[in-house]
């Protein structure tokens, strides 16, 4: 008698994958679509031969919705959405992969692999001229303000100009990066008669000014490895007289009287002479009639 015996598969071995853990560095400009980890390296195996359903989460809930798996029954990970440095720099996503699908009420078994992505800053801001401040809550954008300074008609200074809000200065935002900035002036500049030393920023005289009128220079700072990465600055220079003489007030004493009980902003009157205001003045020898 010949007997025929067919062995049923039991359900009894989970989805192992081949590498558990991972991690892989992704730039910052990577393109929304990208694949970020493959089909062949995130694919689980199971000895009852059964169908993986994946499912992919993250751990941190600022980074939930930048990757996901391609489709339940494909692992491969991409990138979802645009990524930002400034947000976050690193994740770590778990891989489930399971023998039965989510919704089955048959016995199932999972197994996780962790995903740990970092995240490498890219080169995508151009130089910010210092101080600046941020534009609301976004720290990727920073404005700053024109630089001014001044210089005496018909005087060659040899010194470095003295700017406000200070001097020229401008570094790379993408700061794991910091690319080295390099100075040039690019507009204004009259008959020549400025100069920007092309690393520090400092800003020189090359010849005196015989005019009243001001200058308004622009200057650029470029990224010394990405020339395609600047900014530009205005300088404004005024050309003044010469101040030879400090101011001086016209008395050395101001005698004042105030009332009890007056709301604020209120006038201080002359001591001796409640129905005139006090003023305090200055002069200026340079300046006879100002």
């Amino acid at each position: 008698l010949e007997i025929l015996v067919t062995i049923l598969n039991e359900n009894d071995n989970s989805p192992v994958f081949a590498q558990p853990n991972l991690t892989r560095d992704v730039p910052e400009d990577t393109e929304v679509g990208t694949a970020i980890v493959a089909r062949e390296e995130l694919s689980a195996t199971d000895a009852d031969l059964d169908t993986i359903y994946y499912e992919l989460t993250t751990t941190a809930q600022d980074t939930d919705g930048y990757f996901a798996i391609r489709g339940v029954n494909n692992p491969e990970i991409y990138l979802q959405k645009a990524l930002d440095y400034d947000k976050f720099n690193s994740a770590t996503l778990l891989l489930y992969a399971r023998d039965r699908p989510v919704t089955s009420p048959d016995h199932t078994y999972t197994a996780t692999a962790t995903i740990t992505i970092v995240i490498k800053q890219s080169d995508t801001r151009a130089p910010w001229f210092l101080p600046c401040s941020y534009l609301h809550s976004d720290t990727s954008v920073c404005i700053s303000s024109p630089y001014s300074g001044r210089v005496n008609i018909s005087e060659m200074s040899t010194d470095p100009l003295l700017l406000e809000p200070g001097p020229i200065y401008a570094i790379d935002p993408d700061y794991t990066i910091s690319d080295r900035i390099l100075y040039s002036i690019v507009g204004g500049n009259t008959d020549g008669v400025f100069s920007v030393d092309a690393d520090t920023g400092n800003l020189t005289m090359t010849k005196i000014v015989t005019s009243p009128d001001s200058f308004l220079l622009q200057v650029m700072a470029t990224q010394a490895s990405n020339i395609r990465r600047y900014s530009v600055a205005t300088v404004e220079i005024k050309v003044i007289n010469k101040s030879n003489y400090p101011p001086y007030f016209e008395k050395g004493v101001y005698n004042g009287t105030v009332f009890v009980g007056l709301p604020q902003r209120s006038f201080v009157y002359q001591a001796g002479d409640p129905s005139t205001p006090l003023v305090i003045t200055a002069m200026d020898m340079d300046f006879p009639d100002v």
